[in-house]
C-alpha cells in the first residue's frame, strides 16, 4: 500500500504534462540535467581543492633553526678573514 503502483506513475506524468505542456517538458528535463552536471563537477572540484589544501598543510612543517643573538656591545666579533 505504501509504494507507488504503475498507474500512480501514469497519473503523476499526466499531471506534469497538463501543468507544463508537452513542449516545455523536454526543455525542463534538459536544463535539469545540465544543472545536475554542473553541480556534480563543482562538488568534485571542491573535494579536490580540499584534498590539496590538506596535503599542503601537512607538507608545510616548520624547520628548526638556531637562534642567533646579536653580540653584546663592547665585545669583539670574530673576523671571517683567514690568514695565509
Amino acid at each position: 500500500m505504501g509504494s507507488l503502483q504503475p498507474w500512480h506513475w501514469v497519473i503523476v506524468i499526466a499531471v506534469f504534462v497538463l501543468l507544463f505542456g508537452a513542449k516545455k517538458l523536454p526543455d525542463a528535463a534538459r536544463s535539469l540535467g545540465k544543472s545536475m552536471r554542473i553541480f556534480k563537477s563543482e562538488i568534485k572540484e571542491m573535494q579536490s581543492d580540499s584534498k590539496q589544501d590538506d596535503t599542503s598543510t601537512q607538507q608545510a612543517t616548520p624547520i628548526a633553526s638556531e637562534r642567533v643573538d646579536p653580540p653584546a656591545p663592547g665585545t669583539e666579533q670574530p673576523s671571517d678573514k683567514r690568514s695565509a
